[in-house]
């Protein structure tokens, strides 16, 4: 199975004051790995507390993942650019790339669309509906035409990315707005993918749909193939053999 590293804050949306989220007993990134790990995939978890800077996503984990999973919100700035550098030039290589809901922010994502990502947004719990707007994309699979969340945090336009080289879904909220809230971008052997819905007060992950499309993403973004790393090699020798110069 594919081997997935899954970076999330930790327990994010609990109480300040008990520790407990409503939404999930264990907390969200709980749910989501104890989720990850019942697909049967091979699940390294790291936790980004308020002190930490990514340090604990090391050389040998990152060359031991295909796909990794991110799921950032307050702690952004406190991840080490040279960190977030080695995970663009893995994801060049081959490696996959999910951003989660407000992984929008984090910095290996900004630094792999070349934007700033950011989006309007309201926080009241309205309903969200998800339309699928290619149904032939692998990350589609098993949806139908649209499925709706019915408690969400509104993500909507204008959100500063380029445009996606695959647009998988469009989301229309109670409230009015629409947002591109399911994009693939390729960079260099690898694939990106942004997925917007997530917030971690709210019961999201436990949504079969919302389910279903981390699974078909994952599988999406599993790679054939990590190449090693890209030189510049001078060829002294044409492959052709000896050929007539001028």
């Amino acid at each position: 199975m594919t081997k997935i590293t899954f970076l999330c804050e930790t327990n994010p949306g609990a109480n300040r004051e008990t520790g407990i989220n409503p939404a999930y007993e264990n907390g969200m990134d709980q749910y989501v790995y104890d989720f990850l790990c019942s697909k049967g995939y091979d699940v390294t978890w790291i936790k980004i507390s308020p002190t930490d800077d990514g340090s604990a996503l090391t050389d040998e984990i990152l060359e031991n993942t295909e796909v990794l999973l991110w799921w950032g919100h307050i702690y952004h700035k406190n991840i080490l650019d040279s960190v977030a550098e080695k995970v663009v030039a893995r994801v060049n290589r081959g490696m996959g790339f999910f951003a989660m809901h407000s992984g929008h922010h984090c910095k290996p994502f900004k630094r792999l669309i070349g934007t700033t990502g950011n989006l309007s947004w309201r926080e009241i719990g309205e309903r969200e509906r998800v339309w699928v707007t290619d149904f032939g994309h692998p990350i589609t699979k098993g949806l139908g035409d649209s499925f709706v969340i019915d408690h969400e945090e509104m993500y909507g336009e204008p959100f500063d990315i380029p445009n996606p080289d695959e647009l998988v879904f469009i989301s229309w909220f109670q409230g009015g707005e629409v947002m591109r809230s399911g994009c693939v971008w390729k960079r260099g052997r690898g694939k990106v993918f942004f997925f917007r819905p997530g917030h971690e007060t709210l019961p999201t992950y436990k949504y079969e749909s919302v389910q279903k499309v981390i699974v078909n993403a994952i599988e999406y973004l599993t790679p054939d193939e990590i190449v090693a790393p890209y030189g510049a090699p001078k060829i002294p020798v044409p492959p052709e053999g000896d050929i007539k110069t001028w």
